[in-house]
């Protein structure tokens, strides 16, 4: 095999998925990480595995881990997922779909693969341009987590020192997208509602939903995974 080796967070969202392809459009070989958390929109985890197959990815695991016992979210507790009418601004302020540190857990299961595994590469797909107000989507947070990573692992006191990338980290949705057209990302196989229809159709109505929608919008191109055909 050809390229080093680097753990993916894939999530099976537009975001993650772009991620991915950039990083096998790279040549990177990639170990995919999908966290089955118990979350509402677990329709996801199957888009995950499609994009996973779709780029042809060295190994996928999905992980299940279970935060429904924490609760304190709309995504892992009985909790309304805040709506609004679509082509609504995102409101500021961190809202209730926030998971409680869900970043620094799912990093840090994406380390333990990775130092498993011999990699020192991790990719997740955070910006903090178009976003919900996530704490755990800033550089900052990124930039911490890498230094405790080189401090708590085997391999970055040995001097093996782990990077987490963040291609997105400063693209707006519009950008993401034209990055993901650029690498061929299978953006018809993304999945992005927090609240799906017992049909299995995005609410259109969630920050999600409108972020996405205000992303292809604003890039001119139309949603593939919005089609009737996908």
């Amino acid at each position: 095999m050809t390229g080093k080796l680097a753990v993916v967070l894939l999530s099976g969202g537009l975001d993650s998925t772009t991620v991915a392809a950039m990083a096998r459009a790279e040549g990177w070989r990639i170990l995919a990480l999908t966290i089955d958390y118990n979350q509402r929109h677990r329709i996801e985890l199957d888009h995950a595995v499609r994009v996973a197959n779709a780029l042809a990815v060295e190994r996928h695991i999905v992980l299940p881990l279970d935060l429904t016992g924490f609760g304190g979210s709309a995504l892992t507790a009985d909790i309304d997922v805040p709506k609004a009418k679509a082509g609504a601004p995102v409101g500021p302020g961190i809202p209730v779909t926030y998971v409680p540190a869900r970043n620094t857990i799912f990093l840090s299961v994406a380390l333990g693969w990775a130092e498993a595994a011999g990699a020192r590469d991790l990719f997740i797909g955070v910006n903090a341009l178009d976003f919900s107000g996530y704490p755990d989507c800033r550089p900052e947070f990124i930039a911490a987590f890498e230094a405790m990573a080189n401090t708590a692992t085997k391999a970055g006191v040995e001097g093996a020192a782990f990077r987490v990338h963040t291609p997105l980290m400063t693209m707006d949705k519009a950008g993401i997208i034209a990055a993901a057209q650029a690498v061929g990302a299978p953006l018809h196989l993304t999945w992005s509602c927090y609240d799906p229809s017992p049909q299995g159709r995005p609410c259109g109505q969630c920050d999600s939903c409108r972020l996405r929608a205000k992303g292809f919008a604003e890039a001119g191109v139309a949603d593939p995974a919005q089609s009737p055909s996908t």
